[in-house]
C-alpha cells in the first residue's frame, strides 16, 4: 500500500493491478509512434554516427543486443571496438568507462539494472562525479551511466529499487528520469553530448510503451534541455509532480479525477538533478495544492526534496494545504505479486490523496 505523507503518515487503499511489461519489435508505426526502447536505441545510433568517440559497454550489450534489446543492431553496425561486451563485473567496466571518459572518449556505460550499480558506486561518485571539481575544472568526465531503474514486475527486493534520490543527492552528477519516447530520445542525446557525468534512469516497464512523436523529435539534431520539466497536462485545482513511471500513474489519476470535476496539472520532472523547481512553483502559485508521486521510498526521497524547496520558496505562502507525498512503501520490495502491488503507489492512491487534500468526499 503506497504511502501518502504530509505532516502525518497515512496508508491509502490500493485497488489497481500491476502493469505488465511488454515488448516491441517494430521500429516505428506509420502514425508516428515510437517505443521508449526504440527512442533510446535511435538516440545512441544518432550519437555514435555523429561522434566516433561515443561507444557502448556493458553486459550483453553487443552480441545479445542488450538484455532489454535497447542496443539492438548497434554491434552489427559499429563493430566490436565501439559496442563492447564485458564480464559480469560492474566495478571493473565502470572503472574502464570512467577512465576512457577522462582520456577524451564518450562512453555509454550500461548497467543491466541500476541495482547492480551499487557494485560500481565508487567509480560513479568518487571518480566520475568529483573529478571535475577536484581537478579545478581541468578534467571533464563526459560519461553516461544508463539502464533500468526502479520497480519492474516480480523481481523482488534486490532488483526493484529506485536510485533517483541516491544519485540526485550527489553534486557533480546530472540525473535524468525520462517518461515518454520524446523524453528518452531527446534527453539521452543531450546526456551523451554533455561534458559531465550523467546518470540516466530508465524504467523496464516503459521500454515497450509507445508514445506519439513528431518529425522534430526524429531529427538527428533534436535534443531536450537537461533540467527542464514538462507540463504533460494542464489543470487548475492541484499540481501532481512525478517522474518516470510515476508520470503515467499521475496522468491516469488526473483522467479519473476529471470525471468528477477535478482538473489536475501533471508535471513530468524529466530531470531530478538539476530539479526544475521554477516550473513547480509557478504551477503551485496557480493551483494552491501539490502532491508528489514516485515509486521510490518515502524517506529522503525526491518528494521530500520538492517539499523542502517549496517550503523555502514563495510558493509556500500560496499553499492551502500541506504537500502530500505518494510513494512506495517503506519496505524492501516483496516478491509476492499481491504484496508487490501493495508496496507500490497505484492510481487510486493518487486520486484518494487528491480528494483528501481538496476536501472532496466520495458520493
Amino acid at each position: 500500500m503506497a504511502f501518502s505523507i504530509s505532516f502525518q503518515s497515512s496508508i491509502l487503499t490500493t485497488t489497481i493491478g500491476v502493469f505488465k511489461r511488454s515488448l516491441s519489435t517494430t521500429r516505428m508505426l506509420a502514425n508516428k509512434q515510437m517505443t521508449v526502447r526504440d527512442a533510446l536505441n535511435t538516440a545512441m545510433d544518432d550519437e555514435m554516427e555523429r561522434d566516433e568517440r561515443v561507444f557502448i559497454l556493458g553486459e550483453e550489450v553487443a552480441l545479445y543486443d542488450g538484455a532489454y534489446k535497447v542496443s539492438r543492431g548497434l554491434y552489427k553496425k559499429y563493430g566490436e571496438q565501439r559496442v563492447i561486451d564485458t564480464p559480469i563485473t560492474e566495478i571493473g567496466f565502470a572503472g574502464i568507462a570512467v577512465g576512457a571518459a577522462m582520456a577524451g572518449l564518450r562512453p555509454i556505460c550500461e548497467f543491466m539494472t541500476f541495482n547492480f550499480s551499487m557494485q560500481a558506486i565508487d567509480h560513479v561518485i568518487n571518480s566520475a562525479a568529483k573529478t571535475f571539481y577536484m581537478s579545478a575544472g581541468r578534467v571533464n568526465v563526459p560519461i553516461v551511466f544508463r539502464g533500468p531503474n526502479g520497480a519492474a514486475a516480480g523481481v523482488a527486493a534486490q532488483h526493484s529499487q529506485c536510485f533517483g534520490a541516491w544519485y540526485g543527492q550527489c553534486p557533480g552528477l546530472k540525473v535524468i528520469s525520462p517518461y515518454s519516447s520524446e523524453d528518452a530520445r531527446g534527453l539521452l542525446k543531450a546526456a551523451i553530448r554533455d561534458p559531465d557525468p550523467v546518470v540516466f534512469l530508465e524504467n523496464e516497464l516503459l521500454y515497450g510503451n509507445q508514445y506519439p512523436i513528431t518529425d522534430e523529435v526524429l531529427d538527428k539534431e533534436f535534443v531536450l534541455p537537461i533540467g527542464k520539466a514538462k507540463i504533460e497536462r494542464k489543470g487548475d485545482h492541484i499540481t501532481l509532480v512525478a517522474h518516470s513511471k510515476g508520470v503515467e500513474l499521475a496522468l491516469e489519476a488526473a483522467k479519473e479525477l476529471s470525471s468528477v470535476g477535478i482538473e489536475a496539472e501533471v508535471i513530468n520532472l524529466r530531470s531530478l538533478r538539476p530539479l526544475d523547481i521554477n516550473t513547480i512553483i509557478e504551477s503551485v502559485v496557480r493551483t494552491n495544492h501539490i502532491i508528489s508521486v514516485e515509486q521510490g521510498w518515502p524517506y529522503a526521497g525526491i518528494g521530500s526534496e520538492i517539499a523542502a524547496q517549496i517550503m523555502e520558496s514563495e510558493a509556500f505562502y500560496h499553499l492551502d494545504a500541506p504537500l502530500i507525498r505518494v510513494t512506495g512503501a517503506d519496505v524492501p520490495m516483496p516478491y509476492t505479486k499481491s504484496l508487490e502491488i501493495a508496496a507500490l503507489p497505484q492510481i487510486n492512491d493518487i486520486a484518494e490523496a487528491v480528494k483528501r487534500i481538496l476536501g472532496v468526499k466520495d458520493v
